[in-house]
């Protein structure tokens, strides 16, 4: 059962990290192809996504499937080559 419980875990959190990277590839197309970091359609996109992607972890930390660190490290990790990719879009 224990074994269950530990696979459950892993796939949440590989299932949550890929969400991550699909948020960062998205973000990343638009700013190459479709709109500057001021445009408004971009903050909508970027803030829908994260708040989106807050809601899983939230939901998968209340099932138990990962630790609150576990959901802050990915939602840090994520805010962090969002502002590396916004900073390098500003150049």
């Amino acid at each position: 059962m224990q074994d269950i419980t530990i696979d459950h875990r892993e796939k949440a959190y590989a299932l949550l990290k890929e969400d991550a990277d699909k948020i960062l590839r998205l973000i990343e197309v638009q700013i190459e192809n479709l709109t500057m970091p001021q445009c408004p359609l971009y903050e909508e996109v970027l803030d829908t996504q994260m708040f989106g992607f807050s809601r899983e972890i939230d939901f998968a930390i209340r099932l138990n499937l990962i630790s609150e660190t576990a959901g802050k490290e990915l939602i840090g990790n994520l805010e962090k080559q969002l502002n590396r990719l916004h900073e390098a879009a500003q150049k």
